[in-house]
């Protein structure tokens, strides 16, 4: 593998991770923050369903806005928004604040979110784009695998306001990374056709692209089930399984293993099979495994052993679908990938928003209302790949091969 290419792989990963980090090592923290704030289960799983709002919403300004200024402007503002709003969170006393703030939190993550997949098309695009992407997932898995043993860290060090601390610093961290390391990818002849109204006329297109948006929502109802998982499991594994919140910490990154395991697969397996069948079979595995976890549960069975390798291998297929679905989706939007990348991001983490939200209100601490979501998107993305793919085996020249 060449050296810059890992290098910006690592880079981008770990700009991209900044925000994921602020959801994986808070996790532990969500029964104690509670009980600190004397909030409810709702009352704390909203402060997680603000971020991902914002966190959707924000990448539709950070995009086109990277796509009319370059790419680093606005990484800097959003890192530098998401510091100032993780110290307010580790200062407030109240549930209601704390949401709020984490709204803003969101907003600022944002950034971090949308731009690095845009660099990732300004430099490559077919199984190249691919390969980067799927070395960018690599890093990017880190923060579930190592970011919950962090936050239980520092948990039992501090207390639930530590992992806001830490996380500010990883955003200070981050800006200093990107003066260093990160060229602007975005040059000055690039941007002359970029203002407001081409974003606007940029959004209404990729709207009116029927193809863009089902690789897109295939991708977003993929995520939904992981989603729901990160909403629920800390209190299904916690407090139903009675899991200690370091164990349940390797227990939530284990998964990460499998995903960014599969997703080094997407390069290799891409060229050999196509960008399109891949994100197939993928998508079909994850049904079928979702499927199986549900019928378990729905059956009355309750072993946390079926839940934890039922899910490991869902992680694995989604880690075939999430890389291959982006490269295909922003393939043929290079004069727009900020906006493009934006606008995927958004209807992704919206869904997820959505998911979770769905969910809580059926949520008791127990697997089923968990499992009944999760398996509930694996299945529509499924659906979603049938129409959008013209069935299970055809495919495009171009889908076939991504490039």
């Amino acid at each position: 593998m060449r050296s810059p290419f890992l290098k910006m792989a690592v880079l981008l990963g770990l700009l991209s991770a900044i925000g994921p980090f602020a959801i994986d090592m808070y996790l532990p923290a969500l029964p104690a923050i509670g009980q600190s704030l004397g909030a409810d289960i709702g009352a704390v799983q909203m402060s997680l369903t603000a971020f991902f709002i914002s966190l959707g919403v924000g990448q539709l300004l950070y995009g086109p806005v990277s796509d009319m200024v370059g790419r680093k402007p606005p990484l800097y503002f959003g890192l530098g928004l998401f510091a100032v709003a993780s110290v307010g969170c580790a200062l407030t006393n109240d549930v209601d604040t704390l949401i709020a703030l984490r709204f803003v939190q969101g907003l600022g993550a944002a950034a971090g979110m949308a731009i690095p997949r845009a660099v990732v098309r300004d430099l490559h695009t077919g199984t190249d784009a691919a390969r980067l992407m799927s070395l960018l997932m690599l890093v990017f898995s880190v923060s579930p695998i190592l970011a919950p043993l962090a936050g239980s860290a520092v948990i039992a060090l501090s207390s639930w306001r530590g992992v806001f601390w830490a996380v500010a610093v990883a955003a200070v961290a981050g800006i200093a990374m990107m003066m260093a390391q990160l060229d602007e990818t975005r040059p000055a002849e690039r941007r002359v056709e970029s203002s407001l109204q081409s974003a606007l006329a940029g959004y209404l297109l990729l709207l009116r692209d029927t193809h863009y948006l089902g690789l897109v929502f295939i991708g977003a109802f993929a995520m939904a089930g992981f989603f729901t998982y990160l909403a629920n499991s800390s209190f299904v594994l916690i407090d139903h399984y009675g899991l200690s919140p370091t164990v349940y910490s390797v227990a939530f990154g284990v998964n990460a293993i499998a995903f960014f395991a599969t997703a080094q697969l997407t390069g290799p397996l891409g060229e050999r099979f196509g960008l399109a069948r891949l994100a197939q079979v993928g998508v079909a595995a994850c049904s079928v495994v979702m499927v199986a976890m549900f019928a378990y549960y729905a059956a009355g069975g309750d072993r946390l052993t079926v839940l934890l390798v039922l899910y490991f291998i869902a992680s694995g297929c989604m880690g075939l679908v999430i890389p291959t679905t982006s490269v295909l989706a922003l393939e043929k939007h290079g004069a727009i990938a900020g906006t493009a990348s934006a606008l995927l991001g958004t209807m992704q983490m919206l869904t997820g928003a959505v998911a979770m939200g769905i969910v809580g209100v059926f949520t008791d601490g127990r697997p089923l209302p968990m499992v009944t979501g999760m398996a509930a998107g694996a299945l529509i993305a499924a659906f979603l790949t049938w129409k959008t793919f013209g069935g299970w085996r055809r495919t495009t020249p171009t889908m076939a091969s991504g490039a």
